[in-house]
């Protein structure tokens, strides 16, 4: 819904206006880009400025990718918050690095290339083109010299040098870190250990590279994957939607076995979870990231061939199925040729033998998401044929396969406990299965009991008996009887699987890597770096109809048949070689692009050594012992709350095992700030209609001469509830929309959007320009006069609050103190408010509007526009403690302890003297009525309490 310009035509001359506001931000973003005044010097290198000061602070928004529809006022929030909080930092005398690159690789750009023919790169370049623009009207504070783009070859080049060192590695696991795989190769040829596939000298160069392959961080690995024939590539779990489709385009995703690059992340798992102690984040993130790594202590047993894990084996004796994930290895072996006599009916999925059961099940799962299929509530499964021993009973348990079973979890089957298992009750109950209650305390014909308890019928005569122990003294029990009889062990499984890291894509980066006539896999030197895109006429892949299940991936990279086959020389003569047509997946710029920040210009390395440790090191001196380094704020969309953190921090764990960073985190400290709100219309149909044309009246919304719904959601694209920034800016300038998203409430919380209130910010803008500016001459308005105790009490508690505020990126409140002590000069001082009051309150502006305050600051007499005197480095006011101190306190009387009245004393008063006080108090005279109160309590600063 639209709202007038707050300007008119009939404004004096000197007023602050949009048109006055548009001026002034357009002129002080051209001086600072001239000057160079967000540009932060590092130690060493090409951005080196002589010395550097030793306090310095990193500030870091999300990558953002630039996206054809451009921003709406939603997108800047955490942009503007970190830009206030390093231009309050910087006043203050510190070296503050803040810029902002693009993640530009992604599936947008490269389906409109698929669908117009026009090059990826050159949408992407559009896109930053129009996001830049948009930003830069913001006034963020960037150092613009520090910007990069995943797209560009200089930064890519270093995300495959970063791939071949994650390549090069394996996990050590007795030294708990990443090792160079040469070591490897020297501790098996010394043989200090031994290879799995034989005795080292005796191997072939193939069979070595073979084991060696096995061991590496980066591997090819036969997985069950998500293929998308509507995108033509391969999926990770968080592309696909709950229902099985694709999150981008919408299209079916089927499962498939392919061979893929997988890194080996779930060798971290451990530092993965304990290391998040060390971290400033938010608990909620921390408990989503443990949650999703999905650490399990328990214990692995053996069903006959069938190796399952679970946390409960203290309830063995109540296992009265298994279940296999319809993928699983054992699968086939385990489907009998027949039925065995009285299977149930509810069993069989209405198939005439096992095998064809089978089949038609897997068919099915494989149209549905690992999401889908957790979340599931129906419970559906089919009878293998055959049965496998419960290891503490002998009993025969049969062997199912269901779709709530997944093969990235433990073993890819689980022993099911219906009585103690809500999943394995719905699945038991829809089956007709057997429930069989071994921990006391519930109902377990109705629901399973998952609460505490001791174990019944949990024994075998003459044997193993578990019955009358409580949960902890049953799994360690059970546990000593599977190790000693050789049926199990104690162990530790994870939720987190390998990470699939390669898409059939084109626009993304191409792998370092090329194979032999053998099939073998070669990693390129760092001289051949970087392996550029090729150009391609056409970006789709071969299979591109979107229910076609049984297509096979094919990159679009295959066509540019003279870049894939090559003639190289790696150490033994030119052969012929074929590159990886794969490409790396989004995720791979992100995972590393704080370090790239630092040190953007260099090309002998990702990053210097000197400048990593300067700007991400450890400060322990600062942050305590066990300080694990890295970015100083990072703020960002709690969205990204596990995948892009929990992959950037794995990156930047194996570069600290390699030596190549100091920092062991990327991140020390992380804000998620919440998101913009705003109304948004339907009509009848259902359908979303643009927010901007709706229209009230007669008591309800119209579009046109049809009436819509309101309701309310998240700004976006999808809702057609978008306002521009620009549009906000052409109506109010860049600083209102600054100090409006900033008052609207706590960062980390979301907030409704209103256009109508936007000119509130604005007219506060007007009246602290106003302290200034007088609107008919433009002279100075600022006099000599000595404010008042009343002021100068109020400017020494603004500048203590405020630097308070920003300091905690409370910015909504610190744009309330300042509107207050706007107010209070406007209201005292009609005729000039004294200069010792305002040049203070201009610096405290700064940081949440940089122009108007550049502009004031510069009036006042403080260099000037051409003769420079900027304020973007400060001085930060600092209040004086001697106005901190109030004169007065106000004590609220209770009687009985209810508030009666209220008094004011001296700040210095004593106890006798505030009693005294009190006891006056002619309401407090009244109620006692001649009389005296039996105890009086002072509790000194907060109240006076009267038994009567």
């Amino acid at each position: 819904m639209t709202t007038p310009t707050p300007s008119s035509t009939e404004t004096p001359a000197f007023r602050y206006t949009a048109a006055t506001a548009g001026e002034v931000e357009a002129r002080w973003q051209r001086l600072w880009a001239e000057r160079g005044t967000f540009h932060a010097p590092n130690p060493v290198g090409d951005l080196a400025d002589g010395e550097v000061p030793a306090d310095k602070l990193f500030v870091q928004d999300m990558f953002p990718y630039p996206s054809g529809e451009g921003l709406h006022v939603g997108h800047p929030l955490g942009f503007i918050a970190t830009d206030v909080y390093a231009r309050y930092h910087r006043m203050t005398g510190r070296n503050v690095l803040h810029t902002m690159g693009f993640d530009a690789f992604g599936l947008p750009a490269e389906q409109y290339a698929v669908q117009t023919g026009t090059h990826p790169r050159t949408t992407t370049e559009t896109n930053v083109g129009r996001y830049l623009d948009q930003i830069r009207r913001l006034g963020l504070g960037h150092d613009e010299r520090r910007r990069v783009n995943t797209t560009d070859t200089e930064f890519y080049r270093w995300t495959q040098w970063i791939f071949l060192q994650i390549h090069g590695a394996f996990y050590d696991t007795e030294a708990g870190r990443a090792r160079p795989i040469g070591e490897l190769a020297a501790a098996f040829a010394d043989g200090t250990r031994t290879p799995e596939g034989g005795v080292w000298a005796e191997m072939s160069a193939a069979e070595q590279g073979a084991e060696l392959d096995h061991h590496r961080l980066v591997h090819l690995s036969e997985s069950v994957v998500n293929w998308c024939p509507g995108l033509g590539t391969v999926l990770a779990n968080e592309e696909v939607t709950a229902d099985g489709r694709s999150d981008r385009g919408n299209f079916p995703v089927f499962r498939k076995t392919l061979r893929q690059w997988m890194m080996r992340i779930t060798a971290y798992s451990d530092r993965l979870i304990d290391d998040l102690d060390g971290l400033d984040w938010p608990d909620s993130v921390k408990a989503m990231q443990r949650n999703w790594i999905g650490r399990s202590r328990g214990a692995e047993v053996s069903f006959g061939p069938v190796d399952v894990f679970t946390t409960r084996p203290d309830t063995l004796f109540g296992a009265t199925y298994v279940v296999l994930a319809p993928e699983h290895e054992l699968v086939r072996s385990l489907t009998a040729d027949a039925w065995p006599d009285g299977t149930d009916a509810r069993w069989t999925g209405g198939a005439a033998t096992p095998a064809e059961a089978v089949d038609a099940y897997r068919d099915a799962v494989a149209r549905k998401s690992d999401l889908e299929r957790q979340e599931n509530r129906e419970k559906t499964g089919v009878f293998t044929g055959s049965t496998v021993p419960n290891p503490v009973n002998g009993e025969p348990v049969p062997v199912f396969l269901a779709d709530y079973v997944l093969t990235g979890y433990g073993t890819g089957a689980i022993m099911a406990v219906p009585a103690h298992d809500q999943r394995d009750h719905d699945f038991a109950t829809a089956l007709g299965l057997p429930i069989v209650e071994v921990v006391s305390g519930g109902d377990v014909a109705e629901a399973a009991w998952t609460g505490d308890g001791v174990a019944v019928s949990s024994c075998v005569p003459g044997g193993l008996s578990l019955d009358g122990m409580a949960v902890d003294e049953a799994k360690a029990a059970v546990i000593a009887h599977l190790e000693e009889v050789g049926t199990g062990r104690g162990t530790i499984t994870y939720k987190l699987r390998d990470w699939l890291f390669a898409r059939q894509r084109y626009w993304g980066e191409p792998f370092p890597i090329v194979y032999g006539e053998d099939g073998a896999a070669h990693a390129l030197p760092d001289s051949a770096l970087p392996v550029e895109l090729p150009e391609v006429e056409d970006y789709a892949p071969n299979s591109y109809d979107p229910e076609d299940r049984d297509s096979q991936p094919y990159a679009p990279l295959n066509k540019a048949t003279d870049w894939v086959d090559v003639e190289l020389d790696l150490g033994d003569g030119l052969q012929h070689y074929r590159r990886d047509t794969n490409v790396m997946p989004q995720w791979a710029g992100s995972s590393w692009y704080q370090l790239r920040y630092i040190d953007p210009t260099n090309t002998e390395a990702f990053v210097d050594p000197v400048n990593e440790a300067y700007w991400v090191g450890p400060r322990p001196e600062l942050h305590g012992a066990g300080d694990p380094g890295g970015v100083d704020l990072y703020v960002g969309g709690v969205e990204h709350a596990v995948l892009h953190l929990l992959y950037s921090r794995f990156w930047h764990k194996v570069l600290f095992d390699l030596g190549h960073v100091s920092s062991s985190e990327p991140y020390r400290r992380l804000v998620n700030q919440g998101y913009i709100q705003a109304f948004a219309y339907t009509d009848d149909r259902g359908v979303h209609v643009p927010a901007a044309e709706v229209v009230e009246r007669d008591g309800g919304y119209w579009l046109g001469d049809q009436p819509v719904n309101r309701e309310y959601g998240k700004m976006g694209k999808s809702l057609k509830n978008s306002v521009s920034p620009d549009e906000m800016a052409a109506q109010y300038g860049a600083d209102t929309l600054r100090v409006y998203e900033m008052s609207m409430g706590p960062l980390d919380t979301s907030r409704p959007w209103s256009t109508k209130d936007v000119v509130g910010a604005h007219r506060f803008l007007q009246r602290l320009w106003r302290t200034v500016v007088d609107e008919e001459t433009g002279a100075v308005r600022v006099t000599g006069v000595e404010p008042d105790d009343v002021t100068l009490r109020l400017l020494h508690r603004t500048i203590a609050g405020v630097a308070e505020d920003y300091a905690a990126l409370r910015n909504n409140t610190a744009a309330s103190k300042l509107i207050e002590l706007t107010n209070h000069l406007t209201k005292v001082f009609p005729d000039g408010a004294p200069r010792s009051v305002v040049e203070p309150l201009v610096l405290m502006l700064a940081p949440l509007a940089p122009h108007a305050a550049e502009e004031l600051w510069s009036r006042l007499g403080h260099g000037g526009v051409e003769g420079g005197g900027s304020l973007a480095h400060g001085p930060f006011p600092v209040a004086q403690q001697q106005w901190l101190t109030a004169d007065t306190v106000d004590y609220p009387i209770q009687v009985n302890g209810k508030v009666r009245s209220k008094i004011t004393v001296a700040a210095d008063a004593s106890r006798e003297d505030v009693q005294a006080a009190a006891l006056a108090d002619p309401k407090v005279v009244e109620l006692l009525a001649g009389g005296a109160p039996k105890k009086v309590i002072v509790v000194p600063g907060r109240l006076v309490n009267l038994v009567v």
